[in-house]
């Protein structure tokens, strides 16, 4: 499934950069001349040869850090996005008067939340902590610039509300949908609850048009989530396509039928899976229209 390639690539090197004393402090190969002889290692120590890489376990304190900075940005009126990859000012709200042309702040801290969210579930717990203080350093600047140069706190809740409420079906629009507006957009439902956001598009191989959005819940930054595909007809967009709203809970989107190997269907199944994910969404619906 596509995502936005120079996320990835800048993540990756990061990273790697990162990694890279990590990877220095690592026990020697077995059978090189720092290896110790197995006679004289402690009882009960195990070698990073028997290691199972698989059975590390996430820092969990350094998710919760993570997790609990980026609400916090969410709900400051100087950092509004349509997702956690789209930090920054409401887009068309930005202030020329703030001096980020190109948003930089933004890019910097993405990226540093992504590695910091690697390194934690890779179980570096102090490694991940001092990435995000290096990201709590950058936001901190960000933010008290934007207030020294008198840049207005935009209202997020009530933006955000205003965005649902103006939103329309997709269907029967006259705008065209471009596919870097669709993805990564945040999908929210008619109650202000974050669902997810838009990970891939499908295309109907009959029709050549757009069948499914897959969105993307749970995890971080890519990491650990679940991919649902929903029937396009089912969305209403709001101007500038700043948000999707999808008219389901979180509980109904956790029951969805899930990608597998994160593809929609295998070759020649479409038809196959197209009837399942539709008689599921179908009855969600109705059940909807019942109430």
């Amino acid at each position: 499934m596509k995502r936005t390639t120079l996320f990835g690539s800048a993540a990756l090197c990061l990273c790697f950069g990162l990694a890279a004393p990590l990877y220095a402090a690592q026990p020697p190969a077995p059978g090189t001349a720092d290896e110790t002889p197995p006679a004289a290692k402690p009882a009960g120590v195990t070698t990073a040869a028997t290691t199972d890489v698989a059975k590390v376990q996430p820092a969990q304190a350094c998710l919760s850090d993570v997790r609990s900075f980026t609400a916090t940005m969410r709900k400051d009126g100087y950092w509004l996005g349509g997702s956690e990859y789209d930090y920054g000012y409401p887009m068309g709200a930005y202030p020329a008067s703030a001096g980020y042309s190109n948003a930089r702040p933004g890019y910097e801290v993405r990226m540093l939340i992504a590695s910091a969210n690697i390194l934690a579930e890779h179980g570096q717990q102090q490694p991940c902590e001092d990435v995000l203080a290096t990201t709590r350093t950058i936001y901190q600047s960000y933010a008290t610039q934007m207030h020294d140069r008198g840049a207005t706190m935009a209202d997020g809740p009530n933006w955000q509300r205003q965005q649902i409420a103006a939103a329309q079906p997709v269907i029967g629009q006259t705008a065209a949908f471009r596919s870097d507006q669709l993805l990564d957009t945040e999908v929210l439902n008619p109650q202000d609850d974050t669902l997810g956001t838009v990970h891939d598009i499908v295309m109907s191989p009959q029709t050549g048009k757009i069948a499914y959005l897959v969105i993307a819940r749970g995890g971080l930054f890519g990491i650990d989530e679940k991919f649902v595909p929903v029937p396009w007809d089912h969305f209403k967009a709001t101007p500038g396509v700043s948000v999707l709203v999808l008219n389901a809970t979180k509980a109904v989107l956790q029951a969805a039928p899930e990608l597998a190997d994160d593809k929609f269907a295998a070759k020649g199944q479409f038809e196959q899976e197209s009837q399942k994910v539709d008689a599921y969404w179908k009855t969600q619906l109705a059940s909807k229209d019942s109430n």
